[in-house]
């Protein structure tokens, strides 16, 4: 399979690099920086980008990559760091810039024939993010474009295949910046369009049958999106010889072990264990408050609850998971990059080291936008494709205080209305998260010519790229005075609705 080889040399946007890489239609893999030569050649790579970095290339413990890697003999792509060490490894220079040069510019293309910026207007938007620059050129490399503060803005050895960028060719504040990535690994590396989730759909279905061969395989379906993807995926793969076990938790919302059960026995035909285990669940968290107390009582429950359906479905060799492609790229850390660290594979509740399983993972190379789109490939449909984002530990982290079952219920039948007309306004599919939040705060209101004392409810709505940082949605004030007015006017126990205009950072997207 063709790909193209990232290393990381400490950089926040090499994740975007690969994402933006795999939207040109070509697969790529991130590696260590310091990788050696060897292990890369055998990859076979069409070509290598070298990302961005926090560290000067000078710096006495700057990041190095082999030596080896520059005598590959296939095209490299410095990125930033990259065209820096790129320049300092083949004989110019970088030095500390007079100043530093960050945010917006514009790049003037000087050679329109570089294949680098073809299908190009002469001046473009860019984004910078440097305090170095290179003031001396390697032999037998030349600029190609410039910026107000750099020479060298672009550069390269067209003869070698070595090309550098100064700024960011991935972010969004470089409008054109897909363009000179898709140049990079279709005309200059000679990469075609094979990395589609219809060829990956094969590709994967022939690996999980070499793989698993006539063994059997459960998978602990939640009705998220990756784990709901993973089994239709494996069904294609595999038929009967997949059983997924589905643990209603009595934290769910309201209808889901039926929605489960309709979408993966009646429609799919796949077989699935339904584990009822509400009153095991809530009897252990009556009377707990603390929020760390209740994610523990649930965590450890649930892995007791599915060791024991488990035995119920009969033996297999092989658990199934949803393990995305962000939670195994190791990153080597770098001094003074506060984003570098080992990102260690997160297995669903600690079911591996506990039970004894050999592991399939047929997303380990998968953005999860890429799930979604082999969601799509595979037939699944736009409500379960686009689903939002739903906790582990269910309507327990919404539920400020004590977990019972009219307090469930209550913020249940508000889930509902929040759902329903964010699905109906088409926000839903808009943004990251959407719902309701049940706070131990009650207060005085009036319905009809009654007094009242309830509950309130919390509206949360956020949107993110990943879940790390998350800003509140400004959503249009008659939805929010539609959602509002039916939940007080339709959930029993509920006089006031309140919304959460709070960002991540410093608040959590989730209340606990």
């Amino acid at each position: 399979m063709e790909q193209i080889v990232i290393l990381d040399f400490g950089s926040q946007y090499t994740q975007v690099i690969a994402r933006r890489i795999r939207e040109c239609k070509v697969y790529c893999l991130i590696k260590p920086f310091n990788t050696p030569a060897s292990e890369i050649a055998a990859m076979e790579p069409k070509g290598i980008i070298l990302s961005g970095g926090p560290a000067s290339v000078y710096a006495p413990n700057a990041p190095k990559p082999d030596p080896g890697i520059f005598n590959l003999k296939v095209p490299m792509l410095g990125i930033c760091y990259g065209l820096q060490l790129l320049a300092e490894s083949l004989g110019g220079k970088v030095e500390p810039g007079t100043r530093r040069e960050y945010g917006k510019g514009t790049l003037r293309i000087q050679d329109a024939e570089s294949p680098l910026f073809q299908s190009l207007e002469k001046e473009i938007q860019v984004w910078n993010s440097h305090g170095d620059k290179m003031t001396q050129l390697p032999a037998g490399f030349k600029t190609v474009a410039v910026t107000d503060n750099s020479d060298y803005a672009a550069v390269e050895d067209r003869q070698r295949g070595f090309y550098g960028l100064q700024f960011h060719p991935e972010v969004a504040h470089t409008p054109r910046g897909q363009q000179i990535l898709s140049n990079f690994v279709h005309k200059i590396c000679g990469c075609s369009d094979s990395w589609t989730m219809q060829a990956y759909r094969q590709m994967a279905i022939e690996q999980i049958r070499a793989q698993v061969g006539k063994e059997h395989v459960i998978l602990g379906l939640s009705g998220g999106v990756d784990s709901s993807v993973a089994a239709v995926l494996l069904h294609e793969a595999i038929g009967d010889q997949l059983t997924c076990i589905f643990v209603n938790n009595g934290l769910l919302r309201a209808n889901e072990g039926d929605s489960v059960r309709d979408l993966f026995c009646r429609n799919f035909k796949i077989k699935l264990h339904y584990e009822d285990a509400t009153d095991i669940f809530l009897s252990r968290l009556a009377g707990v408050t603390e929020p760390e107390k209740k994610r523990m009582i649930i965590g450890n429950t649930f892995i007791e609850v599915f060791e024991e359906a488990q035995k119920k479905v009969g033996n297999a060799k092989f658990l199934a998971q949803g393990t995305l492609y962000p939670d195994v790229i190791e990153s080597v850390p770098i001094a003074g990059n506060p984003a570098s660290m080992i990102k260690s594979h997160h297995n669903v509740g600690g079911l591996p080291e506990k039970m004894k399983f050999e592991l399939v993972e047929p997303f380990r190379c998968l953005f999860k936008d890429e799930v979604r789109e082999l969601g799509k490939e595979l037939g699944l449909s736009r409500e379960v494709v686009w689903r939002q984002p739903f906790p582990g530990p269910g309507l327990a982290v919404r539920i400020l205080g004590e977990i019972t079952r009219d307090r469930l219920e209550i913020l249940r039948n508000a889930d509902s209305v929040v759902v329903e007309e964010m699905k109906r306004s088409e926000w839903y599919y808009k943004i990251w998260q959407s719902f309701a939040v049940l706070l131990p705060v009650r207060s005085v209101g009036v319905m009809g010519d009654e007094r009242t004392y309830d509950y309130t409810i919390a509206l949360r709505a956020v949107e993110s790229r990943d879940g790390m940082t998350a800003d509140w949605v400004k959503l249009p004030y008659d939805l929010l005075e539609r959602i509002s007015n039916r939940i007080i006017n339709e959930v029993k126990g509920v006089n006031r609705v309140c919304l959460d205009i709070s960002s991540k950072p410093p608040a959590t997207i989730e209340w606990e």
